[in-house]
């Protein structure tokens, strides 16, 4: 029998960091929790989590401050929980590091929901005609994407990807040639449709744009219906 996904929650309210762990606990998880982002860290060096949940307005190091923290040694999915639901407080989150953005107050069964998601991209291969033990490698112009070895370089040079940019490009390059629409992507990438904004989408493409750089021209935008992989003339 697998063992269960573990799952970190980083937030300085204890009241929320009970429901949470009781909420998630409840969906057969194994969770454990920090109030602040140096805890956090300190947790994951030693007990390395499948996916954190993170609040942005901490003392200390903020979640902002985390989610780049985190980003410079792991790739495990990052979920935002914050009040803030203006746009560039998503958007810089995003930049940050994160994968999912959730705006409080928010329903247990939405964010249960999340982190099914979440997991199940974890553990479960794109699909899209390559099983998870079958090798599935592109070679371009300037990229090389084995996604069967999880490694992908630009012009020789080793690119490091989080887990949701290499679901994308994965996903991109099994549809080459074909448009695929934000909806699209949210539902195969994500794994569920329409419970993000479509802006996420344009933020992990402009991101994944950015750490292929020659090889980035490859992902066109299609202006009134979403990306397209492309060979590399």
């Amino acid at each position: 029998m697998s063992k269960p996904s573990r799952v970190l929650i980083v937030d300085d309210e204890p009241q929320i960091r009970r429901v949470l762990r009781i909420a998630l606990e409840a969906q057969g998880l194994d969770v454990r929790v920090a109030a602040d982002g140096d805890s956090a860290l300190d947790l994951m060096r030693e007990w390395p989590p499948d996916l954190v949940i993170t609040d942005l307005s901490m003392p200390g190091m903020d979640g902002l401050a985390l989610c780049t923290r985190i980003r410079q040694t792991s790739a495990v999915p990052i979920l935002v929980l914050s009040v803030k639901g203006e746009e560039r407080t998503k958007v810089a989150a995003l930049d940050a590091g994160a994968d999912d953005y959730i705006t409080k107050p928010f329903s247990l069964r939405e964010l249960a929901a999340r982190v099914r998601a979440v997991l199940r991209r974890g553990h479960v291969g794109a699909g899209n005609g390559h099983s998870a033990t079958e090798a599935f490698v592109y070679r371009g112009k300037h990229l090389v994407a084995d996604f069967d070895a999880v490694a992908v370089s630009v012009d020789n040079e080793p690119v490091r990807l989080t887990r949701r940019e290499f679901e994308l490009l994965r996903y991109l390059v099994e549809n080459k040639n074909r448009v695929l629409s934000r909806d699209r992507l949210l539902e195969r990438v994500w794994g569920y449709d329409r419970l993000v904004e479509t802006r996420s989408v344009d933020v992990h493409v402009g991101r994944l744009r950015g750490k292929l750089g020659n090889a980035g021209r490859q992902i066109e935008t299609v202006v009134g219906l979403g990306y397209r992989f492309v060979e590399s003339s």
